[in-house]
This record gives structure tokens, C-alpha cells and sequence, in this order.
């Protein structure tokens, strides 16, 4: 009875032993610390001070970081409020609406054309069937379900023969998902290990210049669709300046954080490469009745761009207030919501170009 109650108080002491280290080490930050057994470890949340030298990225941003975490728990830290929440679901958010924009899109052409073509064929159909004779009302009901008659076939020739390529908008929607999702996730898994950090910025910064590539496909596709030597030159340009700038990201020195302005010098200079097929768009396609608007969203769309790299570049607001704006209202967050909303407004823009496109093509022009 005394050896039961004496091995209860022994392992109370323990346990209060236990959970003593357990918090004394949390603030010390070892990774092998188990404060309750029958739980998952929750991981301490670190001070910049308490960062290894390759995460010091932001010295404005004071707390809420992570640091070597295991990667599982790296990755359901997307449901655990840190400095780099917002960061991670701007763009997760984002990834998921240019997701669903892209299937939308690749299944309504095809309910469209289904249904236009039904409706066209039975009210083709009807308009040669009115008869006052039951023969001729028979006769011509046959030839609503016959395969052979040809009339509603050149009618969806017809209805299909301006209908432009959609491989440049695809493009464009690919580029924005693989930039969204490779920032969101790098966002989130950072802070596993120096080795996957690094790569992961890398790839993040291989992500911006991959959009940037792929928003010229559209519109300078479809702008200069009856010029195919104007879309060479164009976008042959754009292709080289972002392959120059994906080698350049790659290396390892020139992602680190002395480099920032550097590498938002390359991003806005792929960008302002846009101002000469801009103009040239502008005396090609004057008469187009979608210019003033197209113009409009595509202005939001540089605006929001420019606004964005000016907060990544000058990081306020948080160099005012440093650890006012650790959790939310930093600039990186701002920059993130910026990217999002320019490339919606150059989704409109191509939209309105696409289907300028599908009404007036070049026979239609000429």
C-alpha cells in the first residue's frame, strides 16, 4: 500500500520535473522537448534574434517565426496562425481561383457549343418543316435525326470557323497556378530546413518570372494574330529576358536577401518590355471596340504590380513600426494581395481580347 502511493508521488514529481524542462527548453528552443507524451509537440514560436543566419530575411519583422521544424509540421502550420499565415493563403487562395477559372473555361466551350448546336439544328430544322401536309411535316421531322443531312453541319462549320486558338490563354492561367502554388508552398515550408529553404526561394523567384513570361502569351497572340512575325519577335524577347532572369535566380548568392533589389529590378525591367508591344498594340488595333476597356484592366494590372514591388522593395510599412506589423499588415503580404489582384485584371483584359478575337478575325479585318 505504501510502495502504491510512494510510486504515485514519484511519478508526480516527474511529471512536474518534466513539464519544468519542457518549459525552460521551449524557450531554448530544442526540437526534442515532449511536454505531454499522450500529445503532438507544438513547436515554440521564435523572435528574429533566436533565427539561424539564413532565415534573417526581414529584420522589421520582430516575432512569430518558425525555424527548423519537421516537415510535417511545417506543412499543418497552414492552419496555425505565425507571420507567414497571410503570406501563405493570399497565394493558396489565389492558386484555387485561377484553378477554378482554368476548369471553367476548359468545360464551357464545350456545354456551350453542345448546346448552341442543338438549339441551332432544331430551329433550322423547324423553320424548313412547317407544312400544311402531314407527308411533308413527316418528311421533314426525319430529317431532324438524320445524320446525313448536311445543313446543320455547315452551320456549326460556320459558327466554329472564328474561333481562335485558346493555347495562349491556357498558357497564361499555367504560368499564374505554378507561380500562386510554388510561393504558397514555399511560404509554408521554409522553415524545415536551410537546405529546403533555399531551394524553395529559388523556385518561388523561377515562379514570378514564369508569370511574367506567360502573361505576354495572350494578348500579344491575339493582338498580333494577323502578323505572326510581330508575335515571333515579341514574344521571343520576352521568352529570352526570362530565361536569363530564371538562370540568374538560380543561383545561390543572388537569392539571398542582400539581392533584393537586384531581383526587383529584373522583374519590373520584364515587365516595362511590355510599354513597346503595348504601343505597338495600341496603332494595330485603334478601331478595336474593346480597346478602351482592355487598356483600363490592363493598367489596373501594371498599377497593381508596381504598387506591389514598391512594398517588397521598401518594406513598409513595418520599417515605421517595427513589430507592429509581424502578424498581419506587412509588405510582403501587401505584395502578395497585389499579385493576385493584377493578375485578375489581366485575366478581364485577356477575356475581353478573346473574345474581340472570336467575332473579328483576320478575314473579318481585311
Amino acid at each position: 500500500m505504501n510502495y502504491t502511493k510512494t510510486k504515485c508521488v514519484v511519478k508526480r514529481k516527474a511529471k512536474d520535473t518534466d513539464e519544468t524542462l519542457c518549459f525552460s527548453q521551449s524557450r531554448m528552443s530544442h526540437p526534442h522537448t515532449h511536454c505531454h507524451p499522450n500529445r503532438p509537440k507544438r513547436y515554440p514560436l521564435l523572435s528574429f534574434w533566436e533565427l539561424p543566419d539564413y532565415m534573417k530575411d526581414n529584420e522589421y519583422i520582430l516575432r512569430y517565426y518558425r525555424a527548423n521544424w519537421p516537415f510535417k509540421q511545417a506543412l499543418f502550420s497552414l492552419f496555425r496562425w505565425h507571420n507567414e499565415t497571410i503570406n501563405v493563403w493570399t497565394h493558396l487562395i489565389g492558386f484555387l481561383l485561377f484553378l477554378g477559372l482554368t476548369l471553367a473555361n476548359l468545360m464551357k466551350p464545350r456545354v456551350v457549343d453542345l448546346v448552341e448546336h442543338f438549339t441551332r439544328s432544331f430551329s433550322l430544322s423547324s423553320e424548313k418543316n412547317v407544312s400544311h401536309s402531314i407527308k411533308d411535316l413527316f418528311m421533314g421531322t426525319t430529317l431532324l435525326f438524320d445524320l446525313n443531312h448536311q445543313t446543320p453541319l455547315t452551320i456549326e462549320l460556320e459558327s466554329t470557323a472564328l474561333v481562335i486558338a485558346r493555347w495562349p490563354f491556357f498558357v497564361f492561367l499555367g504560368g499564374s497556378m505554378f507561380c500562386l502554388f510554388s510561393s504558397s508552398m514555399c511560404h509554408l515550408l521554409c522553415c524545415h530546413s536551410r537546405d529546403l529553404n533555399l531551394f524553395l526561394w529559388r523556385l518561388d523567384y523561377v515562379g514570378i518570372a514564369v508569370m511574367i513570361i506567360t502573361s505576354f502569351f495572350p494578348q500579344i497572340y491575339y493582338v498580333f494574330l494577323c502578323e505572326p512575325h510581330w508575335q515571333i519577335l515579341y514574344l521571343g524577347g520576352i521568352t529570352a529576358m526570362g530565361l536569363f532572369t530564371i538562370a540568374t535566380m538560380l543561383s545561390p548568392t543572388l537569392s539571398t536577401s542582400k539581392y533584393r533589389a537586384f531581383r526587383a529590378m529584373l522583374f519590373c525591367s520584364m515587365g516595362l518590355f511590355g510599354i513597346v508591344p503595348a504601343i505597338h498594340a495600341c496603332f494595330v488595333n485603334w478601331s478595336n471596340p474593346r480597346r478602351n476597356i482592355t487598356l483600363a484592366y490592363e493598367s489596373g494590372m501594371a498599377l497593381s504590380y508596381l504598387t506591389g514591388t514598391l512594398f517588397y522593395v521598401t518594406r513598409i510599412p513595418e520599417r515605421w513600426k517595427p513589430g507592429w506589423f509581424d502578424l498581419a499588415g506587412h509588405s510582403h503580404q501587401i505584395f502578395h494581395a497585389l499579385v493576385v489582384a493584377g493578375a485578375l485584371a489581366h485575366y478581364a483584359a485577356t477575356l475581353q481580347m478573346l473574345e474581340w478575337r472570336d467575332s473579328y478575325g483576320c478575314d473579318t479585318l481585311q
